[in-house]
């Protein structure tokens, strides 16, 4: 059985608002943000890859779409797409339970840290020539969230 992402976010949220406590006591909130941000970070480039390798071609956004499942899963997500194509997907986030549950968690104000940021970042390591634009987010309050995906041309 696959643990649905939401819960593995849960998970992961649950030992690093531990290690966020500990290290804003010692190094200051500044210093912890940008601590759990790059690492965050990291795993989300990390996992980018991951995906990257089960697939048999360079992934387009076509193929990218077909992984939301596996972040909509629970209803974790509802989403409204507006364009979906091999250079670009367009589409909101009308509900996001991920802000919900960091929220639960007393996370709320890192939650971009911990989820919102990991967006862009599993381009790097998906397909580098994914680009994403959003301009809001559930998490910092807007009534939902603006996904932009494009893909850049290859290079020549």
């Amino acid at each position: 059985m696959t643990l649905p992402m939401i819960e593995k976010r849960r998970i992961e949220a649950a030992v690093l608002k531990h290690v966020f406590d500990v290290l804003v006591e010692r190094h200051g909130r500044e210093e912890a943000e940008k601590v759990i941000g790059e690492a965050v970070s990291n795993s989300a480039i990390a996992q980018g890859k991951e995906f990257r390798e089960k697939e048999p071609q360079e992934p387009d956004l076509e193929n990218f779409a077909d992984l939301l499942p596996l972040w909509q899963m629970d209803d974790a997500l509802q989403i409204e797409v507006l364009e979906k194509g091999p250079d670009r997907l367009d589409f909101n986030v009308k509900r996001c339970r991920y802000s919900e549950v960091y929220k639960e968690m007393g996370l709320g104000d890192i939650g971009h840290l911990l989820s919102c940021n990991r967006d862009g970042d599993f381009c790097i390591g998906y397909n580098p020539r994914m680009e994403l634009t959003r301009t809001q987010t559930i998490m910092k309050g807007a009534s939902h969230c603006d996904f932009r995906y494009r893909l850049k041309p290859a290079a020549e």
